[in-house]
């Protein structure tokens, strides 16, 4: 054997006794996409956790002397048609959409992979059941679901939250049904199945943990989804009341002043722009590093 093909020797078998959390962080890393993804939500968190520190201002106090006012120095991206400044109701409505997006995804990931794994795993008439009910909800558009049961429930943002939750748990459950499908048949399973295992055991300790990659990358990307979907909410008056700042109410009270004040929709719609963005790109780097048969 050559001295060259040491290095290359030693450098798979380093990565063979890499464990698969850190071998999925350095494939993560290495794609600039994602990095740069993970780099604008860490920053959108960090200013929705400090807001009351870094905002310049209150997001709901008014001045009628500022009415409108283009970006200044003292108002860097200018101020609303109640002389708010639209800096400050930017960095506090991430935390409604931030939360929003988190919150929906927890609730449809709550419901829809048990109900998953239960149809998945069992099988017969449960399946059958799971699987129907599902389908009824998947053929109805997810916003226009997310639309009706926001507003059969009342508008406000927790309702909000329930609803978008509610309107993405169908796709958890489809996930999670054909993944624990294509598990269950493994030899692993088997094993433990004929060394005695009762089902749940099975399902929970042996097949959950082989389809959470999958799980994390669709939750990755339904979040993104979750935050167009409050701030639609929030735009039809559905999502967060005024006054709190929202990033789709302010957009629904920028539509009137289009013309004389574009900024006040640039700024909230550009806000709502990178957070997707980066959340997409975030998910498309995680589906790739968490693919086992990436190289």
């Amino acid at each position: 054997m050559s001295d060259a093909a040491l290095p290359a020797i030693a450098a798979g078998a380093d990565e063979t006794l890499e464990s698969p959390a850190r071998r999925a962080l350095r494939r993560l890393l290495k794609r600039k996409g994602a990095v740069a993804g993970l780099v604008v939500v860490a920053a959108f968190i960090l200013l929705a956790l400090l807001a009351p520190l870094v905002s310049p201002y209150d997001p709901v106090a008014t001045s009628w002397t500022l009415v409108r006012k283009p970006p200044s120095p003292p108002h860097w991206f200018g101020t609303d048609e109640l002389g708010r400044d639209i800096l400050a109701r930017v960095i506090y409505g991430a935390r409604a959409s931030l939360l929003a997006g988190l919150i929906s995804v927890t609730i449809a990931m709550s419901i829809g992979v048990p109900l998953g794994l239960l149809a998945g795993y069992r099988g017969g008439f449960i399946d059958a059941l799971i699987s129907r009910i599902t389908d009824a909800m998947l053929a109805c558009p997810f916003l226009i679901l997310a639309i009706a049961l926001a507003a059969f429930l009342g508008p406000s943002l927790g309702n909000a939250m329930i609803a978008i939750g509610v309107s993405a748990t169908p796709v958890f459950i489809r996930l999670t049904r054909a993944q624990v499908m294509g598990v269950k048949v493994e030899d692993y399973v088997e094993a433990a199945r004929s060394i005695g295992n009762p089902p749940w055991r099975i399902a929970v300790m042996h097949i959950l943990p082989n389809i959470l990659p999958a799980l994390l990358v669709q939750a990755t990307l339904s979040i993104a989804a979750a935050i167009i979907a409050e701030a639609a909410l929030s735009f039809l008056g559905l999502g967060q009341q005024p006054p709190a700042p929202s990033w789709g109410s302010m957009l629904n009270a920028a539509q009137r002043f289009l013309t004389n004040a574009p900024w006040m929709a640039v700024w909230p719609g550009l806000a709502i722009f990178l957070v997707v963005l980066s959340l997409n790109l975030v998910g498309d780097g995680l589906r790739d590093a968490l693919d086992p048969r990436e190289r």
